[in-house]
């Protein structure tokens, strides 16, 4: 199909107003919850839900649903993100040849919104010969569902933001964008792109940022004027979902809260922080297992030569060359009396977060 023209909304926002930005809930319904909950988000808000809200996590068709009756509120505002295009896979022009494909990713996904409407409907995608098959009747008992996402925006522009999940350019005006080149971006920060107006994303998790270390809170470029948001909710073990807060329409003065589900510790000694350390992540995972463990192992990263003890069921296989969980060797500097939040228990010690930074903790709790 050729490349489909954006969808821009030009949206008025009420002066006295918060702005609550969320991106990449990706199907997470206590996440969602729990951060607006958080925020404590009200009708006094508005809300922008900037992309990829479908697809990855266990409740798509619910979480589709939230968000439609936010909208119906007023004051919350969608747009789409790569994940959530299952309107233009339904909608006439869809190439059937297509539909193979989309099969395909149901069948090794095993979860998203497509699955979850099939079964909603008594429908056995794997006994499917094919999605054609299945597509009028998904389409008709879904009817509201998909016009929603048929009519949301590609990105949202207001007086001082753009709102878009993953990237513009600078070089074009916004209403000349693809809806490719606003939903598909990886790493936008490195792009060397500066704006006039503030860009929100989210897309790329923003830990995949870091080298030596994991953090999973917003960045907030000021030379660029870009804002990343994704907390790699779903996506990592330890990832949580953001919410920018913007306290006016007018401001710049960022701030944010962050929901996970991890339970809360309080440390009883000091530990000092890691010299030296390293962040294994998704695209660039592949460890030489050096001596395996029942518990831990001991690997070498192979691009970089970096060795470290990765936990053995974070390795994909049994063999010596592997690709592995997103891991790293980073030791928290904590003082006694911090709060944690535990991520894993070790007979090591525990790997947490203290203040959106992931990392390895091995004194006493409580």
């Amino acid at each position: 199909m050729p490349e489909r023209k954006a969808r821009i909304q030009r949206l008025e926002l009420p002066a006295g107003r918060r702005i609550l930005v969320i991106s990449d809930i990706h199907g997470n319904v206590p996440y969602l919850e729990g951060v607006l909950r958080r925020a404590g988000f009200s009708d006094r808000d508005e809300l922008i839900i900037d992309g990829d809200f479908l697809e990855k996590g266990g409740e798509s068709l619910r979480t589709l649903r939230i968000v439609m009756e936010l909208c119906r509120r007023g004051n919350a505002h969608a747009l789409l993100g790569n994940c959530d295009g299952w309107a233009e896979i339904f909608s006439p022009d869809w190439p059937a040849r297509g539909d193979e494909h989309v099969m395909r990713y149901l069948l090794w996904r095993k979860s998203g919104l497509l699955l979850d409407m099939c079964n909603a409907s008594g429908i056995d995608p794997f006994e499917l010969e094919s999605l054609t098959e299945a597509k009028q009747e998904l389409r008709r008992r879904y009817a509201e569902e998909f016009d929603f996402l048929a009519a949301l925006p590609d990105a949202i522009e207001t007086e001082n933001f753009v709102f878009a999940h993953a990237s513009m350019r600078p070089d074009k005006p916004l209403s000349e964008h693809t809806a490719d080149e606003l939903n598909h971006c990886d790493s936008f920060l490195t792009q060397g792109r500066r704006f006039d107006k503030w860009v929100i994303v989210g897309h790329w998790p923003v830990m995949l940022y870091g080298q030596d270390r994991v953090c999973a809170n917003p960045i907030v470029d000021r030379d660029k004027r870009i804002v990343s948001i994704d907390g790699g909710c779903v996506l990592k073990d330890d990832g949580q979902l953001n919410c920018l807060i913007i306290p006016d329409r007018d401001s710049e003065d960022f701030g944010f809260v962050a929901y996970d589900p991890f339970p809360e510790c309080i440390a009883l000694e000091n530990q000092a922080e890691s010299g030296r350390s390293y962040y294994i992540r998704w695209g660039d995972s592949r460890v030489q297992v050096l001596r395996r463990g029942e518990e831990f192992s001991r690997c070498r990263h192979v691009r970089t030569g970096y060795e470290m003890d990765i936990l053995t069921r974070y390795l994909f296989t049994d063999g010596e060359f592997t690709d592995c969980n997103d891991c790293t060797d980073y030791v928290l500097p904590v003082k006694a009396g911090d709060r944690l939040r535990i991520v894993e228990e070790t007979s090591r010690g525990v790997f947490a977060k203290r203040n959106g930074v992931s990392g390895w903790y091995y004194g006493g709790l409580k």
